[in-house]
């Protein structure tokens, strides 16, 4: 196991879409089981691969350490697909391990329903509500090349400037290890 550097906002490897994986491997294995460690060590709830360096279309989620989610077990999505929203749009708080410090209301559909292939690479249908849907459509965002604040506009948007200009100095107050340069790692 080890613990991946969690690449900044800036990063240009977070800016581009993912490619979908063609078939299990130990390295696929030894990814999701490092990314799972990886956020968990920061506290985490969802990890896109991007968001560690690599350009594959995968992500995971674990609410399981949340007292509200007791039953809860850790998911691993690759090759996602959001195939339907439904539901009221739900303003809700929402961070993120690459804009360390950062918190704001975004605005997401309340239910989904996602199509992925698991940790085995056996195609999987869901639905998702609450906390999880929200999760889920945040990282599926990681793979899009899309970042929460970029939900942002006007005045919200530019009081965070200064913030994000300090997360790319390098000067975020994380407790975990961020990536020093924005280079995919493959």
């Amino acid at each position: 196991m080890a613990i991946l550097p969690i690449y900044p906002y800036d990063a240009q490897v977070l800016r581009e879409e993912t490619r979908d994986l063609e078939s299990p491997s130990q390295d696929l294995t030894q990814l999701i089981v490092d990314m799972f460690e990886t956020m968990h060590l920061a506290n985490g709830i969802g990890l896109a691969a991007n968001q560690v360096g690599k350009g594959d279309s995968l992500f995971v989620v674990d609410l399981s350490g949340m007292e509200e989610y007791p039953e809860a077990k850790p998911l691993v999505f690759i090759n996602p697909l959001i195939t339907d929203f439904a539901g009221d749009d739900i303003s809700f708080e929402e961070g993120c391990l690459s804009v360390p410090d950062v918190r704001e209301d975004i605005i997401r559909p309340e239910k989904l329903l996602i199509s992925y292939r698991d940790a085995n690479f056996e195609l999987q249908e869901m639905e998702a509500d609450g906390l999880l849907a929200r999760v889920i459509q945040h990282e599926y965002d990681h793979l899009e090349g899309i970042f929460f604040t970029d939900y942002l506009k006007g005045l919200r948007k530019r009081l965070l400037m200064p913030v994000l200009k300090k997360i790319k100095r390098g000067e975020s107050a994380a407790e975990y290890q961020m990536a020093a340069d924005a280079a995919i790692v493959e």
